[in-house]
């Protein structure tokens, strides 16, 4: 994976943001930022809500230099929360996806046949981690809990705050930039799946969990704020009638984590499934037939009359797949 130079590697914070005023929170805390921004850093979601204790974490990391995993469910916004907190600060952002085809070559660099002056000779190209390590960017990575080993103990390296990176085909040590930040959103605690939800994680080493100074869990969030959430993502629910039928559909995600936690379905609705079923409601024009194809259709077989009785308690309404419909020969 090489990555283009568009980074001023000698660029460091020039500013400060009062967390109070840029991100609504009641924190006395002040965070350094970029007054201008460029290329890598995420485009701003002016409608975003933030998570107290995850954004904390977040800017305790940028501050204070702390290496900050997230933990959480799928579709809790995990990694978008770096994001928006990045934006705001115009502090470049990368991401990296650590799934199986990751290996410790892309990361870290590999040599290449190149052409100069006509002729072609063998370079070094740097992967991802080099890269970062020696511009002022955050870099993020994903899937944590689905790395290769191998990978696994490369990034182990870095993690301490001083973690200089050896780079053994080139007989080189890099140090990290004083403004490079390193965190990583993760399904699982580092202590393999026990939910049976997330297939391909495994277990973290536990001498690298140690390394992470800041772990926090983000789950699913208060049923208003998430209607708030979807409302501001789906702008032809915001009246009244909208805003009662977006809460309905939250209600219906509520039942169905209540459930999974339960162990009676295998399936869990996400805030991004609640706003990807406004978004075909809307497409189709129907809130029933969006919520088949959002959601239900995903469901083991023998799940979808109770998920289908989830809808009909929030909406009144029975779907095809309702026990009440099933016929009896």
């Amino acid at each position: 994976m090489q990555m283009t130079n568009g980074l001023d590697p000698a660029a460091a914070p020039d500013i400060t943001v009062d967390v109070r005023n840029t991100f609504g929170l009641d924190a006395a805390m002040t965070v350094p930022a970029f007054s201008k921004s460029n290329e890598y850093v995420p485009d701003l979601d002016t409608a975003y809500v933030f998570d107290r204790e995850t954004t904390l974490a977040i800017l305790a990391g940028i501050a204070h230099n702390r290496r900050v995993l997230i933990q959480g469910y799928h579709g809790t916004g995990k990694s978008t929360h770096i994001e928006q907190v990045a934006a705001r600060l115009n502090w470049p952002c990368v991401r990296v996806n650590l799934d199986s085809h990751i290996s410790r070559i892309d990361l870290v660099g590999r040599d290449a046949i190149v052409v100069k002056n006509g002729q072609q000779i063998t370079e070094f190209k740097e992967g991802i981690l080099p890269w970062a390590i020696q511009h002022p960017v955050c870099l993020v990575f994903d899937e944590y809990d689905a790395g290769r080993p191998d990978v696994m103990f490369v990034i182990q390296r870095v993690l301490e705050v001083q973690g200089k990176l050896t780079l053994l085909d080139q007989n080189k040590v890099i140090r990290p930039h004083s403004s490079f930040r390193l965190f990583a959103t993760t399904n699982t605690v580092g202590l393999g799946d026990t939910t049976g939800l997330y297939h391909g994680t495994q277990q973290i080493n536990q001498g690298q969990m140690d390394r992470w100074n800041i772990v926090v869990t983000l789950n699913y969030l208060a049923h208003d704020t998430e209607v708030d959430i979807v409302l501001a993502k789906s702008p032809t629910y915001q009246t009244a009638e909208g805003r009662k039928t977006v809460s309905a559909m939250v209600r219906v995600a509520d039942m169905t984590r209540n459930a999974f936690m339960n162990g009676d379905i295998s399936t869990v609705m996400s805030p991004r499934t609640v706003i990807t079923w406004a978004e075909n409601a809307t497409i189709f024009g129907d809130i029933g037939f969006g919520f088949r194809v959002t959601f239900l259709n995903k469901c083991d077989e023998l799940e979808r009359p109770a998920v289908a009785e989830f809808y009909q308690r929030a909406f009144g309404e029975e779907l095809p797949e309702s026990a009440a419909k099933v016929l009896v020969a």
